[in-house]
């Protein structure tokens, strides 16, 4: 297919049923961190909550150390036989994983086994999360025009923040007008991963009728030997150190204020469950509608300035903001500083999908976004969660607040050094 043989309308539709399928990926991720303060208990014995919840964070983490080997897997896979195939692939498992936590019976109707079961599901969905994250990346990035790249791949994290939403969406519905506390901990929780499994049946009829990119149809020539190896990829040493260090701040910062936030308005600021599910939602929709926003703006000034400021800001502001949040007794007090954070975060979120695709050529684009970009989640992103508990466990919480602003300090580096990929960028050479 050539480049002129691509419509206005096909591209769109290759925008859509890309970011669809990112997003069924994604809420089947998040509707486990949202849903766990109520199942926690089904798969360990009766102690502490704070035990409860350590135990399904440890689960939580272990989903991303199968991350890179998904990163790996299906990375090759796109560069080897499409971005296609590998993103349907990927959304097969995921429901398959979904599938598995809704159907496993609790710890005391099958004991040692229901945990098993659910680290199993978990591995599942870890893997198949860290390849939907470098294939649709790349789809995304190659499916755009030169000029809208930026705007085009921010959909990416829109539709990442939207799963998170329609999960945190369904919490709500469940909460305030359909169960009681006491059915959701009973069976309720069992419902967003139905839905789950049900949603990626129609990601996966979405992705099944997509386009290939011009950039995969484009490099059919070149040696099968070439096409997303290891070996191929480490001879881009800077861009993969390049990727290491973009992340490391951005992904630790986008996990404290979305998936953690929840359970440390309800521990820390002792809001109660419903309005901290309340404040994430509101937050995280703001959050998804500045994504656009802020990748067209890197379509005009670059992608640089944007990660500089997240860079300068998140280094100068993160703890002072998470210190007056632990403090604050209002529940819009805690909204209004969740958001400026997420203001914040977005100049990484929004751009970071394309940062990564602009620095590898297509032989190994999508392995090169998704193994080094899965590995950093895996060890930063993955033990955000457990480490904040566990710093609370021992009343030393501010820590953890420095280890985000030392983290971010770190990728404000990086930001510091690079080119802006915008001018530099390999997908003009497709």
């Amino acid at each position: 297919m050539n480049s002129s043989s691509i419509t206005t309308a096909q591209r769109i539709k290759a925008i859509v049923g890309g970011s669809i399928g990112n997003l069924v990926e994604w809420y089947d991720w998040y509707a486990y961190a949202a849903f766990s303060i109520y199942f926690s208990h089904s798969f360990f014995p009766d102690s502490d909550l704070n035990a409860q919840l350590m135990n399904t964070a440890g689960i939580f983490a272990v989903g991303f150390l199968m991350r890179p080997i998904g990163g790996w897997l299906f990375g090759s896979i796109a560069d080897k036989v499409g971005r296609k195939r590998a993103m349907t692939l990927s959304v097969l498992l995921m429901s398959f994983g979904s599938l598995l936590i809704a159907l496993t019976p609790t710890y005391k109707t099958i004991g040692i086994l229901a945990p098993l079961l659910l680290l199993t599901a978990r591995l599942l969905q870890g893997l198949s999360v860290g390849g939907e994250y470098g294939v649709s990346a790349t789809y995304l990035s190659e499916m755009a025009t030169q000029d809208r790249r930026g705007f085009y791949s921010s959909f990416q994290y829109v539709t990442l923040i939207g799963g998170q939403l329609i999960a945190l969406g369904i919490q709500l519905i469940l909460q305030k007008l359909l169960l009681t506390e006491t059915q959701l901990e009973d069976w309720g929780w069992r419902i967003p991963f139905v839905i789950g499994a049900a949603l990626s049946v129609i990601a996966l009829y979405l992705r099944s009728n997509l386009h290939e990119t011009e950039a995969f149809e484009n490099k059919k020539q070149v040696s099968e030997k070439k096409k997303g190896t290891i070996k191929e990829l480490l001879k881009h040493p800077k861009a993969l150190l390049t990727v290491v260090g973009l992340t490391l701040g951005g992904t630790l910062a986008f996990y404290t204020y979305t998936t953690y936030m929840q359970k440390f308005l309800v521990n820390t600021v002792h809001l109660t469950k419903e309005q901290s599910t309340l404040i994430s939602f509101i937050s995280l929709f703001i959050f998804a509608c500045l994504q656009p926003v802020f990748g067209g703006l890197s379509d005009k000034i670059g992608r640089r300035p944007l990660l500089l400021g997240f860079g300068i800001l998140g280094t100068l502001c993160t703890v002072p903001l998470l210190t007056a949040l632990s403090t604050t007794t209002s529940m819009w007090s805690a909204f209004f500083l969740i958001m400026a954070a997420l203001i914040i975060v977005s100049g990484y979120t929004s751009i970071n999908a394309v940062v990564k695709a602009e620095l590898f050529p297509s032989e190994v684009r999508a392995l090169g976004v998704g193994l080094p970009y899965a590995l950093t989640v895996a060890i930063f992103g993955g033990t955000a969660e457990y480490l904040a508990l566990w710093l609370k466990k021992y009343d030393m919480e501010p820590y953890f607040y420095w280890y985000i602003t030392g983290c971010i300090f770190l990728s404000m580096i990086v930001y510091a050094g690079m080119k802006d990929t915008k001018k530099t960028s390999t997908l003009d050479k497709d």
